[in-house]
């Protein structure tokens, strides 16, 4: 009687002679060649590899600042703007280049200047303006790409694409590369765990942004709420105690054990280790959210809205919390940044946010010793036109998106402090030096990591897939 769902009974005859007798021949010949091929290829899609080098980075903090932020209000500082606010876009800035369905039957570009001020601040003289007062604070901790570009125009593909290397669903997201080629430092929590800013609306955010792809399942990020139950479908349910939990696991492996002997689907055995994990999260979840110890000086470093869970500046400070205890990728997701119209306004909610707890972040590793071997990443998916969308008034404006120059930025293990790379033209559209590409960037996190973007690889339906896909190149212009 056929099994439909036997695992092994669903090979191809490619699948089964390269598993036998063509796959053995290939094995001898690659240990008489050259004996590290035949290691290499034993290691190839096993979980927990470990580094490829001394990392400079242990753990990773990405703030990913869902909309994309307009970096011409915020750090690309641009006098030509006010200078020629209200004047046509030149045709010879804009060229050829795609715009989206929003802003392509414009008859006009005008160019919008900004409304806020900049400044240089700290010995590196960084301009910041004045909707970041606490992240001015803290230049000379920073270091800022303001070349970034991306393949992207929209939403869904330029933030999927930045998370994952690709514009298509089905990949695996930065933390789930990360987890699976790292492991985890602390076996009662996930190795990859994210927190979403509560009620916060914008463009949607799905759990693919931080999926597991074609990895095992038990390399996804663990999405973290707020409330009574910070994990869905952790806790036991009435009239189950721990220990009939216990009993329970201990029956569920069982079976699963013998699943996977008929099976031989590695599917189970991520399966079975998700359960165990759950088990110790029962205990070590509620440990790390219990915030209510927490001295008054850290409060008010994050501000007032660190008292209410679910928050931006509560999840800042829950990442750091969960960093300690060995956590080994934490992302936040903060929506609201897509200003296509009234965006002075807008983008000060957005900044008052975001801005002293993002700085208080970095502050709070630091004077804790965390900072030297922690990665802060800041950014969103693209930035912002230099023309406004709409219609240009005294009072407003806004700005569309904009995939060919954007700004982020960085600091702690392994980035230069007090630094920035890249540059614009004059009315911030183009890239005139050092553009750093999506797959840059991803290859360069992954370098201070400790690994090596073109060697860690997954063979999925008979490709080697990379987080990088097929280019990108180390930064290390940016690397101390």
């Amino acid at each position: 009687m056929c099994h439909c769902g036997n695992y092994e009974k669903q090979f191809t005859r490619r699948d089964f002679l390269t598993k036998t007798s063509m796959g053995l021949g290939a094995f001898s010949v690659a240990s008489m060649l050259d004996p590290s091929m035949m290691a290499r290829s034993l290691m190839e899609n096993t979980p927990g590899l470990g580094p490829h080098f001394s990392p400079k980075a242990k753990r990773v903090i990405y703030l990913f600042q869902s909309g994309g932020p307009s970096q011409l209000d915020l750090f690309d500082y641009k006098p030509m703007l006010q200078k020629m606010n209200g004047e046509e876009l030149p045709p010879s800035i804009r060229g050829e280049q795609r715009l989206t369905g929003m802003s392509a039957g414009q008859g006009l570009f005008p160019i919008a200047g900004s409304h806020f001020d900049f400044a240089q601040y700290g010995e590196s003289g960084q301009w910041v303006s004045n909707l970041m007062p606490h992240t001015a604070k803290i230049v000379d901790e920073l270091c800022f790409i303001k070349s970034m570009h991306t393949d992207a125009i929209n939403h869904d593909p330029a933030a999927t694409f930045i998370q994952t290397g690709s514009q298509l669903p089905g990949r695996p997201s930065l933390g789930a590369w990360l987890s699976y080629g790292l492991g985890s430092d602390n076996e009662n929590l996930p190795s990859y765990v994210v927190l979403v800013t509560k009620n916060k609306y914008g463009q949607p955010l799905y759990s693919r942004l931080w999926g597991n792809g074609f990895l095992p399942s038990q390399y996804q990020g663990v999405q973290f709420r707020a409330g009574k139950h910070p994990v869905l479908y952790l806790h036991n349910p009435p009239g189950v105690s721990d220990s009939d939990r216990r009993v329970q696991l201990d029956y569920l492996q069982k079976l699963e054990n013998i699943n996977f002997e008929t099976e031989n689907d590695p599917e189970i055995e991520a399966r079975i280790s998700q359960y165990e994990m759950a088990y110790r999260m029962q205990s070590s979840v509620p440990e790390v959210m219990s915030v209510e110890n927490e001295p008054d000086y850290i409060y008010d470093m994050y501000g007032e809205d660190a008292k209410t869970p679910g928050t931006y500046a509560a999840n800042a400070l829950l990442a750091r919390r969960l960093i300690e205890r060995g956590v080994k990728s934490v992302q936040l997701y903060h929506q609201g940044w897509d200003q296509h119209g009234n965006l002075p306004n807008a983008i000060r909610t957005q900044c008052k946010e975001t801005d002293q707890p993002t700085a208080a972040l970095i502050t709070d590793l630091k004077q804790r010793g965390l900072l030297e071997d922690t990665l802060v990443v800041w950014g969103g998916e693209f930035g912002r036109t230099s023309y406004t969308q709409g219609k240009l008034t005294p009072e407003n404006y806004g700005r569309d998106h904009h995939p060919r120059c954007f700004t982020i930025f960085m600091a702690g293990a392994g980035v230069k402090k007090g630094f920035s790379i890249g540059q614009t033209d004059d009315l911030g559209y183009n890239i005139v030096k050092n553009p750093v590409h999506v797959h840059d960037f991803q290859a360069t996190l992954l370098h201070l990591m400790g690994i090596d973007h073109e060697k860690m690889t997954y063979k999925f339906q008979g490709r080697r897939y990379r987080l990088t896909d097929q280019f990108g190149k180390v930064v290390n212009e940016i690397l101390a």
